[in-house]
């Protein structure tokens, strides 16, 4: 990594945090285990849709892991019916939830506290169905609250598009490659920060289909954006909220 590249993404980070307001609230704090469970009914599925069938799991369960784990399979598939392939993500999450309890000998992600970021990552990657990504949201958005660098398809696409990675990375590969660029001196919240401000950016102005361009306060700093918009002019900067 150049320090160019990594003077661009503190840049980048500087001007969103301006829009969206840094440092911002984490939405919420579930243990390790129940946060694990959310990013993986989360996966290809939008928020409202995905937060529905986590709460109908711990409702149906009374919040017993166990009971989810030793439940009828075709009943776990029909309580997370609303997101993307159940009929998936309901074997593989009692799929994972046997082998946390074959590995530890109990129902519970808490021992995660004790490990370094990176041995509670590599931890949570050998279980079946468990990616960079999940792993991240594990760490940073459970009570945990350890510095860790998700990448989700927003974040990504505004990444890809400034220039900070190549095009031909992949969301999961692109989470050491953004991780790399990073401070090693900043803290959970300024790594949280700049997931979040990226995936806001993602979704309210720098879209899939039609970016907004013409109200990118990063378009001086995108490529992508000045090829579209013929070297118009920057954007002030002035706050949109969450």
């Amino acid at each position: 990594m150049t320090d160019s590249l990594q003077d661009k993404l503190l840049e980048i980070h500087r001007r969103l945090c301006l829009i969206f307001g840094c440092p911002v609230a984490y939405f919420r704090a579930l243990d390790p285990l129940s946060e694990l469970v959310s990013s993986l009914l989360s996966h290809r599925t939008r928020n409202a849709a995905s937060g529905a069938a986590f709460r109908a799991l711990r409702t149906r369960w009374n919040g017993d892991w166990a009971a989810v784990r030793d439940a009828d399979p075709a009943e776990v598939e029909a309580t997370i019916a609303g997101v993307t392939w159940p009929e998936q993500k309901a074997p593989r999450i009692q799929a994972i939830l046997r082998r946390i309890t074959e590995l530890r000998g109990e129902l519970s992600l808490d021992f995660l506290a004790e490990l370094s970021v990176p041995e509670a990552r590599a931890w949570l990657e050998e279980l079946p169905g468990v990616g960079p990504k999940t792993s991240a949201a594990v760490m940073s958005f459970s009570s945990l609250r350890r510095p860790a660098l998700p990448v989700d398809s927003h974040h990504h696409r505004v990444a890809v598009r400034t220039g900070l990675i190549p095009a031909s990375v992949a969301v999961g590969p692109s989470h050491r490659i953004l991780e790399a660029q990073l401070p090693p001196d900043w803290t959970a919240q300024q790594i949280y920060d700049n997931h979040e401000v990226l995936m806001l950016h993602g979704q309210r102005v720098c879209s899939y289909r039609d970016p907004a361009c013409h109200r990118c306060v990063l378009l001086e700093l995108c490529p992508t954006g000045q090829a579209r918009m013929g070297g118009a002019e920057p954007v002030s900067l002035s706050p949109l909220g969450r």
